[in-house]
């Protein structure tokens, strides 16, 4: 059955879940091994759990936040929260209390659910002054109190829904198709996140225009290896629905830090990523084969080579160019592959813009990247590069059922059941969002002769400087971050002269030059040594040989740290949080002047 044909995402599920039976639905980590849960075994817990919470007063329309990593039994809250009826709020597990009081007062959540004692502590204090919050959900035993919360432990809600005899499933496909799914809040790269809201249509919508997309590469027997946050947009629809709708393994990830392992475990064959993972994965790779040298750097640089002239050139290769690109598929491509399992179909790059140059690497070793398109508003997949016709500076042509247009001012806008509903308690934003049934993205693009979308701008982080040039900061940080020296840089400039940049060192390289000279390796002494400023000065020359001279960084300063999710400098899905790191850094960018 088509995606978009299930009247809503839990009748998707339980449809599946009663032909897959005993077949490996999710798998997770336990004692060191991965262990699979079947579909059956999965659909039993979600109508026990979704029983249990109608039983403690959850109804139609209720908000039910849920606070937990990538695990099983996020999956099995967030079905058998819409199999009630009501309505998922998920958070992100790096949220702070005021985030956490915030997101919970503003959805007027009635209940939440929690996974860890880690994470209750800075939920409960926020639950407890949360006007409309009735109770919370534990996965796991908690030490210490409610803080005058009522917790309820999730085996007995489980326990108290398996006493109960209702049909779960034939409940949940009388939900209405157009009936409310989720509210996804943005993750603030802004300022305040707003609360999207999305109808069970509009991520059936993105789910159909993604198996669309990919059932060119005759999907069966998929294996998805979910990392990326659940609660956020790109995640919650590629790397949740659109698996369960094509009947595929998903394998939950321990975390980022242990992704190269458990790729070689889960050997997927879709995955889902953010550009500056792609960025990582390719600084890992050329360091190990910078430390190698001699004969293994020589055939890597060679199937570089003739794979950028294969894609670029749209050329055959010669007779000689053909017999040594067989040698390094074999020595060179076929390792590269084994790092991400051996049997990847597609790459999927989305959440951000990925570097032509970083997408190019990937390609050129044989790894099938696609580049996609997206905003939380719209389910969140507006675009994507399809199976072998992939154009690497694009963002792909418009998902089956999206229409796309460019305005008179080079906005791009959608339209579709993909969209939103609108933002929660705001119809201002709404109203400025949404005008006459498309969606304004803020984004500034051109549509191709083939249909591709090429994003040229962002409206809402665009620079201009004093001269009046408009300047994309993404593009000219992404190039920065391509220099070995360099592992993040923002930059700033709007209404000045030039651009200026903040940088965070490479964590290797960086070492490595402190070693060598005896010398404390902490940013704040490195930034004081003049041979080491020189060395980061150069890696930004060699960079500024690559943009324009309005995009050039005229001076820098090292931050006294790099950006991460724990300092609130980064996003969940690892996107600077300009205004941030700008509030922490300012008096330091603006003496740059």
């Amino acid at each position: 059955m088509k995606p978009d044909a299930w009247p809503n995402l839990v009748a998707m599920f339980f449809d599946q879940a009663e032909a897959l039976a005993d077949a490996p639905f999710m798998w997770s980590k336990h004692g060191g091994a991965y262990r699979a849960q079947s579909w059956r075994a999965v659909a039993g817990e979600v109508s026990a759990l979704s029983r249990g919470l109608r039983a403690a007063g959850v109804g139609p329309g209720d908000r039910v936040a849920l606070v937990s990593e990538n695990r099983p039994n996020w999956v099995v809250a967030d079905l058998a929260i819409m199999a009630a009826g009501a309505v998922t709020v998920p958070a992100y597990v790096t949220n702070t209390t005021d985030d956490h009081h915030y997101i919970l007062s503003h959805s007027g959540a009635a209940a939440a659910i929690v996974s860890t004692g880690a994470l209750a502590r800075r939920l409960l204090p926020a639950a407890a002054k949360a006007p409309d919050l009735r109770f919370v959900v534990a996965m796991e035993p908690l030490d210490g109190g409610g803080h005058g919360v009522e917790v309820a432990a999730w085996t007995d809600v489980m326990a108290r829904g398996r006493e109960q005899d209702d049909d779960v499933a034939g409940k949940a496909a009388a939900i209405d198709r157009r009936a409310l799914a989720c509210i996804i809040y943005t993750s603030g790269t802004g300022g305040r996140p707003k609360g999207v809201m999305l109808s069970h249509a509009a991520i059936q919508c993105n789910v159909w225009g993604a198996y669309d997309l990919l059932s060119v590469l005759d999907l069966k027997d998929e294996v998805f290896l979910s990392f990326l946050p659940l609660s956020h947009s790109y995640e919650h629809t590629a790397g949740l629905y659109l698996p369960i709708a094509i009947g595929a393994q998903i394998y939950h990830a321990e975390g980022i830090e242990t992704l190269t392992a458990n790729l070689v475990e889960a050997r997927p064959t879709i995955m889902t990523c953010v550009p500056r993972l792609y960025e990582t994965m390719r600084g890992r790779i050329l360091a190990g084969v910078t430390r190698s040298g001699g004969l293994k750097a020589r055939l890597f640089g060679a199937a570089l080579a003739l794979g950028r002239k294969r894609y670029e050139a749209r050329a055959s290769l010669s007779f000689g160019e053909r017999i040594v690109d067989r040698l390094v598929e074999r020595l060179v491509r076929d390792k590269v592959r084994a790092r991400f399992g051996g049997r990847l179909k597609a790459l999927v790059s989305g959440g951000g813009p990925l570097n032509y140059d970083v997408g190019l690497f990937f390609v050129a070793l044989g790894l099938p990247v696609l580049q996609g398109y997206g905003q939380t508003e719209a389910a969140p997949v507006i675009s994507c590069n399809r199976p072998g016709m992939a154009k690497l500076h694009t963002v792909g042509p418009p998902l089956a059922g999206v229409e796309v247009r460019i305005a008179g001012d080079g906005e791009i806008l959608v339209r579709g059941e993909l969209l939103m509903d609108g933002y929660l308690n705001d119809p201002d934003a709404t109203a400025e969002a949404l005008k006459d049934g498309w969606l304004h993205t803020g984004d500034i693009g051109v549509i191709d002769d083939d249909g591709f979308i090429q994003i040229t701008d962002r409206k809402k982080d665009i620079i201009v400087n004093s001269g009046g040039d408009n300047i994309a900061p993404q593009r000219v940080e992404g190039i920065l971050a391509l220099e070995p020296e360099i592992a993040q840089a923002m930059v700033y400039g709007d209404k000045r002269a030039h651009l200026v940049a903040l940088i965070v060192p490479d964590a290797d390289f960086a070492g490595s030059y402190a070693a060598d000279r005896g010398i404390d390796a902490g940013l704040a002494a490195l930034a004081e040594d003049d041979g080491f400023r020189k060395a980061i000065g150069e890696a930004v020359s060699r960079a500024a040989e690559g943009l324009s001279a309005v995009e050039r960084v005229k001076r820098f300063a090292i931050a006294a740290e790099p950006f991460s999710i724990d300092n609130g400098e980064l996003t969940p899905t690892i996107k600077i949080r300009r205004h941030a790191i700008v509030a922490r850094y300012r008096e330091v960018l603006d003496a740059l002047y």
